[in-house]
């Protein structure tokens, strides 16, 4: 999909307004916060400048709109994160993203876990902006 589409597609479903922004690139509707959880530095920086070029905020703060939850992390696994997340309350959406296809049992745990959507790596902007749709409409 290119640029111009996607960028059509996400003002279709009204994840971004692009009144009055040149040079192609998008501003958040509202202000939207993320949170990337990935134990890889290049898909952090990967997917932080995946979020900063639909205009949404990557920063440290307490509460977000969207935390991206790896699953394979050497300390703690996304499954176990995201069940403790749930257990203290956090109900931003978390999006769960692995390196390579899971067994169904394996993604209907993560699912349990408290996902609110689940994407297979390589996170791409058509993948994010799906998330994205998802976080308008619970917002």
């Amino acid at each position: 999909m290119s640029s111009t589409n996607t960028e059509n597609w996400m003002k279709d479903i009204g994840v971004v307004d692009l009144t009055g922004v040149g040079g192609g690139s998008t501003s958040a509707a509202t202000k939207i916060t993320a949170l990337v959880v990935d134990d890889d530095s290049v898909n952090q920086t990967i997917h932080s400048k995946m979020l900063e070029n639909l205009g949404i905020q990557n920063q440290v703060e307490t509460i977000f709109d969207l935390i991206l939850m790896d699953m394979d992390m050497p300390v703690m696994n996304g499954i176990e994160a995201t069940r403790k997340l749930r257990e203290m309350g956090v109900r931003s959406i978390i999006a769960g993203v692995s390196t390579c296809t899971r067994d169904e049992r394996e993604q209907k745990e993560f699912m349990e876990a408290g996902l609110d959507d689940f994407q297979e790596k390589p996170l791409t902007t058509p993948k994010l902006v799906s998330i994205l749709h998802k976080l308008n409409k619970k917002c």
